[in-house]
């Protein structure tokens, strides 16, 4: 029997366990639970799809019919007819299921239409549960066999299979949330067709007013954001292109602590930086009461408001520009600079007309990403926004505060979608077209041109005070942990630290009494599941942008990087709208926790894994499936090796980014499952700073400890070179390179 048999007799085996064997629905208290084996299999809750028929559930039928139809399918000969027969089943399949699940639910029918064609149901259908996406997933893998079966990508069940799975997965957790989240606009609280709070809310003046043009109070809540990001954007890609032209361009002593500083930001959970801001000029901080001491002023409220949340945002985003912008500074060709200035060009002209067109790309990108991170800002604007709202505060209290208006929240997430995606398309617009290539194989000096002397003072004069400023960001962050109350007793004490981690021995076990714990073991547990995911299903997808040449693999990913340009409150707000309900329920749950974090840092996987395989030569592929192994075997055996360090770069970034979310987060949390960033902003809220940042400070020391575990445990590429003695002919040595 050969693999293909082997693995479809599995596909075939699990689906019929599926159906006939596990419970078709969820199950309240979880499938691993196992307490649903009491009442299994004939309890109406626990019972498997085909008994669920025998309970009035008679639309269950068609999947029994297609079972039967997929085994019968197995014993046909010809390969062409058998894989036409298992694309249809699995077409079919999931499309009856999808449908099923959306068109009935707990109470009947949930579309009117559907009532009027076929009469009222007498009971309705709970969630899907384990059975049913299980049965699921064997639809999405039969369809896979048959294309290949077809000789669709010279019939490599794998390929089609993973191409089958993400396409799959993508449509589930991507667009599903963001479509149901585009339907609950125009939805009731029942669920029932409503366009009046659509209208409603789309011309409400507190969102689009622009009173603050013609000298009124201040504009709607969507023109502050937009203004908020455009000038965080600007802040943070102008202050990243001075640091980046400061480590490469100039003689500056300190690079290696200039890079250190880029770091910490970007393991600083969101908020810290927002309340360090606080302990700094709040009206009880350090520089507000000491000028209030020396002159005589009187403690201000300028901090809460958009000038201080575009301090803390410039401030947290800055680093990742500089991530951005020093590979592109870089990368331009000293060649290039030399040929202008060969031709009379001064630094200045040369610097402005030569080097800064060819970091178009680095900027937009920087640009871009500074302003998506700013619309979807949760934390600092929650820390100190004060009266002066935006658009992911706005829906977080339309969805949890008094307002209680689905309606609101989802016209507001839609205005913050549409803004960062315009942006996006506007940015890849720009580029599109244009060739900013500098790298030859032609050899240059390696030496760049000097900056000019004013661009050298400028830079100088921006990132020194910037770089002490930050400096004295972090200081309050760590010494705020260690004061009683800031401001008012500034006496050194542990007791934030022993409230938040105290551990106590009670008949011979450890008991975790600080009230920190729970949520520090729940965000270690879900980021150590959800980091490893990340990256495997990144990875994967860049092998299959790289290697695989299919039908729709521009559009596949485009879509998959127009994930990234989806702010993370909209993707909280989206998988409320969407997992709440039938056919997939899912919140309260660690589950979701995971599948919002897999698929909103997925395409940072995709990118470091498309760059670095694009360095990987075709022919160790081709080598390896010579030799008769998979392809499956050769991703293990040939690519992974070789990609350590984009494996560690995804675990890295997929974990990091775990731990310090908080702008989707927010939305998905339960008393079962709180997240550490959620915990951290009721301390803020509870006026509990000092706890607050003794629990951001020891995260950071673990993100430290963890990112130091990965490195060691992924490890490094190693390469071995050969330099060989050519024969007498030939004047140049062969070089070979291979895999240690």
């Amino acid at each position: 029997m050969s693999n293909r048999s082997r693995n479809l007799d599995i596909v075939l085996a699990l689906c019929a366990a599926s159906f006939l064997l596990l419970p078709w629905y969820r199950i309240e208290g979880g499938f691993f639970g196992l307490d649903w084996l009491s009442g299994f299999p004939t309890g109406a809750a626990e019972a498997p799809g085909l008994l669920q028929m025998l309970h009035g559930r008679t639309w269950l039928a068609p999947v029994a019919a297609l079972l039967v139809l997929a085994i019968a399918a197995r014993f046909v000969g010809d390969p062409m007819r058998r894989g036409k027969i298992f694309a249809w089943i699995g077409a079919l399949g999931i499309a009856f299921l999808a449908l099923q699940g959306l068109a009935i639910g707990f109470t009947g029918w949930t579309w009117t239409i559907s009532e009027t064609l076929f009469g009222p149901l007498a009971d309705g259908q709970p969630s899907m549960g384990a059975g049913a996406v299980l049965v699921g997933i064997s639809f999405v893998l039969l369809f896979s066999f048959g294309l290949a079966d077809r000789g669709v990508l010279k019939g490599d069940v794998f390929v089609v299979s993973a191409i089958s799975m993400l396409v799959f997965l993508v449509a589930i957790f991507v667009f599903y949330p963001v479509g149901s989240m585009l339907v609950g606009a125009f939805q009731d609280f029942d669920g029932s067709f409503n366009p009046e709070g659509f209208t409603r809310n789309i011309i409400d003046p507190s969102i689009w007013s622009l009173d603050c043009v013609i000298g009124g109070t201040r504009c709607g809540v969507a023109w502050r954001t937009l203004w908020l990001a455009v000038m965080t954007a600007t802040g943070a890609t102008v202050l990243g292109l001075a640091f980046a032209l400061l480590a490469t361009r100039t003689g500056f002593r300190y690079k290696k602590a200039l890079r250190l500083l880029t770091v910490l930001p970007i393991i600083t959970p969101p908020f810290v930086v927002g309340l360090a801001l606080t302990l700094l000029f709040g009206r009880s901080g350090v520089v507000t009461q000491g000028l209030s001491a020396a002159f005589g002023i009187e403690p201000g409220r300028w901090l809460y408001g958009l000038t201080g949340i575009w301090i803390a945002q410039v401030l947290s985003f800055t680093p990742i520009s500089f991530l951005v912008l020093i590979g592109v500074v870089e990368g331009v060709s000293p060649s290039m600079e030399e040929a202008s200035q060969t031709l009379r060009a001064d630094r200045w002209r040369t610097f402005w007309r030569v080097s800064m067109p060819l970091m178009k790309p680095g900027l937009a990108n920087a640009f871009l990403i500074a302003f998506i991170e700013s619309m979807a800002d949760f934390g600092n604007p929650m820390v100190l926004g004060g009266s002066h709202g935006v658009l992911s505060t706005e829906i977080f209290f339309a969805v949890v505060g008094s307002q209680n208006d689905p309606s609101r929240a989802a016209v507001l997430a839609i205005i913050l979608l549409c803004f960062t995606l315009s942006a996006f398309l506007a940015q890849r617009l720009w580029l599109s077209g244009k060739n900013f290539a500098t790298v030859t194989g032609k050899g240059d000096s390696g030496a760049h041109a000097a900056l000019p002397r004013s661009v050298s003072i400028g830079v100088h004069a921006l990132v020194i005070p910037w770089a002490a400023f930050t400096i004295v960001v972090y200081v309050m962050i760590l010494a705020g942990g260690f004061v009683k109350t800031w401001g008012l007793d500034n006496s050194l004490t542990l007791d934030h630290y022993a409230k938040a981690f105290s551990i106590e021995f009670r008949d011979g076990a450890i008991a975790w009494t600080g009230v920190a714990w729970n949520s520090f073991w729940t965000t270690m547990e879900i980021s150590l599941l959800a980091a490893p995911l990340t990256a495997a299903v990144g990875l994967l997808t860049a092998y299959l942008i790289v290697r695989q040449r299919f039908v729709g693999r521009n559009l596949f990913e485009f879509a998959l990087m127009l994930s990234f340009a989806i702010p993370g409150t909209v993707i909280g707000i989206s998988y409320i709208m969407a997992f709440n309900l039938p056919p997939l329920e899912m919140t309260g749950t660690a589950m979701i926790l995971i599948a919002c974090f897999v698929f909103r840092n997925m395409p940072v996987g995709v990118r470091g894994g498309v760059a670095a395989m694009s360095q990987l030569d075709r022919s160790l592929d081709e080598a390896s499936l010579t030799l008769r192994a998979g392809s499956f075997r050769t991703i293990r055996k040939v690519i992974l090796p070789l990609l350590r360090p984009a494996i560690t770069a995804a675990l890295v970034y997929s974990f990091v980014r775990a731990i310090t979310s908080i702008s989707a987060v927010i939305f998905l949390v339960s008393a079962e499952y709180n997240m550490a960033t959620s915990y951290i902003v009721g301390l803020v809220e509870n006026g509990e700073y000092g706890v607050a940042i003794a629990y951001s400070s020891m995260l950071i020391l673990v993100m430290l400890v963890v990112i130091a575990g990965f490195q060691f445990l992924v490890g490094e590429r190693r390469l071995r070179r050969e330099n060989r003695v050519a024969p007498a002919t030939s004047s140049a040595p062969v070089h070979r390179e291979k895999t240690a």
